[in-house]
């Protein structure tokens, strides 16, 4: 059972990072679009809530990990339950600087008269948000290996 959760967390680490990059890649071309052009490039996240779901996966299966290794592979579980935390502090700066950039902007279809203060909170918010999921990937994978 351990061999498949550490492959399950390692890979649903893996899945929340994969977002979190191409938010991070598109940032500096993103960073001298114009309004409309911005708002229009925004459109193309519809529907990326969904990875809500591997994120609390990837949470779980880290957390999950850390309290079964405990006992037998502390170190193990320290690096696993780093993992977990640090992807639930990438979420915080999703609901911190992210989330209301969104509500601000209906999800990008209504054009505020300061939308260059949500953007800045938007993309600096998912940029952070991907250095601490790296993190997290580098800490499941540390938790995954067996170091002597």
């Amino acid at each position: 059972m351990m061999p498949c959760l550490r492959l399950l967390a390692l890979l649903l680490t893996g899945v929340v990072l994969v977002p979190s990059t191409a938010h991070l890649l598109e940032m500096p071309g993103k960073a001298s679009l114009d309004e409309s052009t911005y708002f229009a490039v925004q459109a193309i996240y519809a529907g990326w809530s969904a990875f809500a779901v591997p994120i609390f996966a990837a949470i779980l299966a880290n957390g999950s990990l850390a309290w079964l290794e405990r006992r037998t592979a502390p170190r193990s579980a320290q690096w696993a339950a780093a993992s977990a935390v640090l992807i639930a502090l990438s979420l915080g700066v999703f609901f911190i600087w992210v989330l209301p950039a969104n509500q601000a902007t209906s999800n990008w279809t209504v054009k505020p008269a300061d939308w260059a203060m949500f953007r800045t909170h938007w993309e600096y918010g998912h940029a952070i948000g991907a250095g601490l999921v790296f993190l997290a990937f580098v800490s499941t994978a540390l938790a995954t290996v067996r170091l002597k």
